[in-house]
């Protein structure tokens, strides 16, 4: 096997279900130093990557995650430098798509729209964030090169559960915060899909179990967060994104198609919660003319027949969206992007065959952080580095992520935060999104603390390269402007 120098430690994870048995120290990094150009300013750097224990209740180390550490260079006192906790979702996907597409210094070659060019590999970020902020982005276990230390031993129910997820991740932090001084900084999460539930998770867990106060929570795409919207809202609020996605491949009557995306999506809003809702909550007992008049006007902002409404009751299923909007042309629509075109080796039928953006995701990313890792931030090793890892079955009992983040921000008036979403996402839409929002606080005393930032792209908004910029300016702000001025103090005062 291939070695790395050690920083500290020796003992060695197993990955048993590889043909030949590999290892890889359970506490181990690798430093190495580089410059970027960010907004036509040189900034220098040091990566640490390498991995850091996770301990159970008695000391005894049980998993070791895999992390990569950027800190800026000229910085000589970091107690006003923001520190970025950065996490993927899944749950089971590697840190690995924020870290070398989003924020960090590097990512990956791809057009201007986010499709895979040849050859593979990695440039500069112009973009990236590492010029006002520091950034580590942490592997869950299982992911990456994180790994359980022995499967025979440890039980997975310790690792693989909303709850359990949360848990060992806050008590790593806690670890790797004191590891690298880091204390005093001003501390944000960033948590994209999954990654969102855990950062909510992770904003009240830190301050009721480690006593760590954030400053800010930045959710990407996010999930539902545990915050109740089934049956008729659920069902309403599919609409704005049909309507987004129906846009962009110009299925929509000319009088809506020639409109502003934004703007057309506000109107089709205003029909949802005023018009669409109303409906759905009568159900069975709404009259026959209502119904008709609600699936026309549905038709006309969704791309899809009135008939194809009408025979699913207002309730078209998002898989079969995918699979009807461009059914006259041959091509399926992606899910987590709807941009991305595929075939199917039929036209007929009710959903796509696959996933047509995240297959040319795979192609661009794969290649690149393996790359990245082993040649540029020289972290050798054997250890197949997991896109998606083996974390099933994953617990999903109490999820209430939502009202955690909620009592979070009620505790702690210094914590702000920010959504990001694409238009063209259809797993995670970006009016949930927005719904997520409006309910996460209802006394409404707090949503000048919560924002809500919308881009012309899909799940991962960020590869497209205007979005990318964009994005990471949002991300900017937002972090400088959530950060107390000098002497301010932390405290509610009554009006």
């Amino acid at each position: 096997m291939k070695y790395i120098s050690l920083v500290a430690g020796c003992l060695l994870i197993t990955a048993s279900a590889l043909a030949q048995k590999v290892s890889l120290p359970i506490d181990t990094m690798v430093v190495s130093n580089h410059s970027v150009s960010i907004n036509g300013k040189n900034i220098n750097y040091t990566a640490q990557t390498g991995t850091q224990p996770v301990w159970d209740k008695d000391g005894n180390p049980t998993a070791s995650l895999f992390y990569t550490y950027y800190k800026r260079n000229d910085i000589k006192n970091t107690e006003n430098r923001p520190l970025v906790i950065s996490f993927n979702g899944g749950p089971g996907s590697a840190s690995v798509w924020m870290h070398l597409a989003y924020t960090g210094p590097r990512i990956l070659k791809i057009d201007n729209e986010g499709f895979p060019v040849q050859p593979y590999g990695v440039k500069e970020n112009p973009y990236s964030i590492l010029d006002i902020a520091d950034i580590v982005y942490v592997n869950p276990v299982n992911t990456g090169y994180s790994r359980i230390i022995d499967e025979e031993k440890s039980d997975k129910k310790d690792f693989f559960g909303v709850q359990a997820d949360i848990k060992y991740l806050a008590e790593w932090i806690n670890t790797f915060v004191t590891r690298k001084n880091r204390w005093l900084s001003p501390k944000y999460l960033i948590g994209e899909s999954y990654g969102t539930t855990r950062v909510s998770g992770l904003a009240l867990e830190l301050q009721n179990s480690q006593w760590m106060y954030l400053n800010g929570v930045i959710l990407v795409s996010p999930t539902e967060l545990g915050i109740e919207r089934n049956g008729p809202v659920e069902i309403a609020n599919r609409l704005p994104y049909f309507t987004a996605a129906a846009w962009y491949h110009h299925k929509l009557p000319s009088e809506l198609q020639s409109k502003d995306l934004e703007r057309l999506l506000e109107e089709v809003e205003n029909y949802t919660i005023n018009s669409v809702l109303p409906v759905l909550i009568k159900g069975g007992f709404t009259s026959t003319e209502k119904k008709n008049e609600i699936a026309q006007k549905m038709a006309y902002y969704s791309g899809i027949s009135q008939q194809v409404i009408q025979q699913n009751n207002l309730a078209v299923p998002f898989r079969y969206f995918w699979k009807e909007l461009m059914r006259d042309k041959a091509y399926t629509v992606g899910r987590l992007d709807s941009r991305y075109l595929g075939i199917d080796s039929k036209e007929a039928g009710d959903s796509p065959d696959y996933n047509a953006e995240l297959t040319s995701w795979l192609h661009s990313f794969t290649p690149a952080i393996n790359y990245y890792l082993q040649q540029e931030l020289n972290f050798k090793t054997d250890i197949k580095y997991n896109m998606f890892g083996p974390v099933h079955p994953w617990d999903r009992s109490g999820d209430n992520t939502g009202e955690n983040l909620r009592q979070a921000m009620a505790q702690n008036p210094n914590l702000d935060v920010m959504i990001q979403s694409g238009y063209f996402d259809g797993a995670t839409t970006y009016f949930n999104a927005k719904y997520s929002m409006w309910q996460l606080d209802p006394s409404g005393k707090m949503q000048d603390r919560l924002s809500f930032k919308g881009y012309r792209s899909g799940h991962m908004m960020y590869l497209r390269n205007e979005d990318l910029k964009n994005a990471n300016n949002d991300i900017r702000d937002f972090i400088l402007k959530s950060l107390p001025k000098e002497g301010e103090s932390a405290k509610y005062t009554a009006q």
